[in-house]
């Protein structure tokens, strides 16, 4: 899709999803220092990165995410010791499934963020929502709801 054709009103839908102990620390802090970022988008809190199935994010973007977001703690300072370790590998190798199936691996993106980077929260927002607007909107991999209604 080309830039011309992107309506210029248009905002991406950004599904995140938030370690509790870090990133969505981390949010809240940006929240109350007043940062600016973008309002596109939708926060899920998580006790830990490691406990979103790869099926989650496939799921958001079938029902109309334009682009999905994971963050959690630094390698190494996980609460629950080796968890970013795991949503590291799984991820890595969900990124290549989506390219496989078509969807611009852009539209994924893992990030670690601590509770106290409220300053690298926004701009780790303003990226992925920046990014998702060169893309432009997802046409692809929309589940179709009367099919599922029925």
């Amino acid at each position: 899709m080309s830039k011309k054709e992107i309506d210029k009103d248009w905002e991406p839908n950004i599904v995140a999803f938030l370690c509790n102990w870090c990133s969505y620390a981390g949010a809240d802090l940006a929240g109350t220092s007043r940062v600016k970022y973008p309002a596109n988008i939708k926060i899920i809190r998580v006790m830990c990165s490691s406990r979103i199935n790869p099926m989650f994010v496939i799921n958001a973007l079938q029902q109309g995410a334009d682009g999905v977001l994971i963050s959690g703690c630094h390698i190494g300072d996980c609460h629950y010791i080796y968890g970013n370790y795991y949503t590291r590998r799984r991820f890595a190798i969900l990124k290549e499934l989506l390219e496989y199936v078509g969807i611009d691996p852009r539209r994924f993106r893992l990030s670690w963020v601590s509770a106290s980077e409220g300053v690298r929260w926004g701009e780790v927002v303003s990226e992925v929502v920046n990014e998702i607007k060169k893309i432009g909107p997802i046409k692809k991999f929309q589940r179709k709801l009367e099919a599922v209604q029925k």
